[in-house]
């Protein structure tokens, strides 16, 4: 708005992943959605906007403290409450509830799906819902066409329909990192949440999954056809496919077990027989494996597969065959900096790293931290009488020594709670090393 008599429009698609700037210029944040509240008799009021600040937290700012939306950015009188959003019973977000919300004509001339909506200050000030973009449903009257219709012209918008779609939000995720989608589905609605990851690709969701803490995965996991939850399950990382089946009722894990491939569900079970915060219970049985005689261009190109997770890339373990976990014998380890350095051909047998000492499966998170520091590493192999049965790596260790739903806390919280886990000074709080630390 350019000023404080001039009415504007705004649809909330265009201003989503607008930045937020204070009075004096300094970027805040950007929008992630906008509040609504449906009222009887009068047109939908917007009564605020979802932020996100540094840290990925996602901070409710009220209407009233914007002061200008203009030129692609909102501008705010500078005052914020920095407390993570949640979504009250009474409140609506646009973008994840509206979007792609069947509506009906009062008129009857047919039905449409909404794909975008305007809000507009009024002379009063107060930001209403008033027009929708729509998209008229196949079988209708002018089916396929799009149209800016006004709220009141349609029925059904407040109300929340079984097997909605999300194709709208599921579009507007495209391109996010996995932690960041994680994010998006945590702050919504159950049945949105349910819709979404219902429409991600196998590959996607199981992704998200791994970032999303173990309540909400169950639920997800539930949620989803028999057949489908299995193929999510077998594109996870064996070590947090583990932890979700732990998390779900003991037949319905069994059911889920018994529908996967047989070689994915062995590695499960595998992982499901060790403690938590164990290395058996922290390791994934698929790092990479290959024979002292591959060659150096052999072990990059492994290192270079998208599925490999980082932390993992960075190193090569050496084994006799066979080359699955439990592998043969265990020689040693290649790191990836090593093999930058050698000639392509070169036998990676001839450059191992004999010096890092595996870890045992029954060893505590505290031994596994240790090792993991003391020689520098992002992962490290982990052997049973000298055959390697999988790797653990650094971030698998950090999401077991941050406290439960630590995404929801802000940095304070954050740094309080993880003085809880260590004394003070950078150790460990007195506990076993395998069990949780209170």
């Amino acid at each position: 708005m350019a000023n404080a008599t001039q009415r504007t429009r705004v649809f909330v698609g265009r201003l989503a992943g607008t930045s937020v700037f204070d009075p004096i210029g300094d970027r805040i944040g950007r929008v992630i959605d906008v509040v609504v509240m449906f009222r009887l008799a009068s047109l939908p009021m917007a009564i605020g906007l979802v932020v996100e600040v540094p840290g990925k937290r996602r901070v409710f700012m009220p209407i009233t403290r914007v002061t200008a939306i203009e030129n692609g950015q909102v501008i705010t009188n500078g005052l914020m409450n920095i407390r993570r959003f949640s979504q009250r019973p009474v409140e609506t977000l646009v973008m994840s509830e509206l979007f792609d919300r069947e509506v009906t004509f009062r008129d009857g001339s047919g039905t449409a799906i909404v794909e975008d909506v305007a809000i507009e200050q009024t002379r009063a000030k107060e930001w209403r819902l008033t027009k929708l973009f729509v998209r008229m449903k196949r079988g209708t009257k002018d089916a396929g066409n799009t149209l800016i219709v006004p709220v009141g012209d349609v029925l059904g918008l407040a109300m929340k329909l079984q097997n909605q779609a999300a194709d709208q939000l599921v579009a507007q995720l495209e391109g996010m990192k996995a932690p960041d989608v994680a994010d998006v589905l945590r702050d919504l609605p159950s049945e949105r949440m349910m819709a979404v990851a219902k429409q991600l690709q196998d590959d996607r969701l199981a992704d998200v999954l791994e970032e999303l803490d173990g309540d909400e995965r169950a639920v997800i996991v539930s949620g989803l056809e028999v057949d489908r939850a299995a193929d999510v399950l077998e594109v996870m990382q064996p070590d947090d496919a583990a932890d979700l089946v732990n998390d779900l009722p003991t037949a319905q894990a069994e059911a889920l077990l018994a529908r996967m491939q047989p070689e994915e569900a062995e590695d499960v079970r595998r992982l499901m027989k060790y403690g938590e915060r164990t290395a058996g219970g922290l390791m994934t049985t698929e790092p990479i494996v290959l024979p002292p005689d591959a060659a150096v261009a052999t072990a990059l190109a492994h290192a270079r597969r998208s599925d490999i997770p980082p932390a993992l890339a960075s190193m090569i373990f050496v084994c006799r065959p066979p080359l699955e976990t439990p592998t043969g014998r265990f020689l040693g380890v290649v790191h990836i900096q090593r093999l930058l350095r050698e000639p392509a051909s070169s036998m990676i047998g001839s450059i191992l790293d004999t010096d890092i000492e595996p870890l045992s499966p029954g060893d505590g998170i505290g031994t596994v931290t240790r090792l993991l520091a003391t020689y520098n590493l992002t992962s490290i192999p982990v052997t049973d009488e000298g055959h390697l049965i999988g790797a653990v790596s650094v971030d698998d260790v950090l999401d077991h020594l941050l406290p439960d739903r630590w995404r929801d806390y802000d940095e304070t919280i954050l740094d309080e709670a993880l003085d809880q886990q260590f004394n003070g000074e950078g150790e460990l709080a007195e506990g076993t090393e395998g069990e949780e630390v209170t």
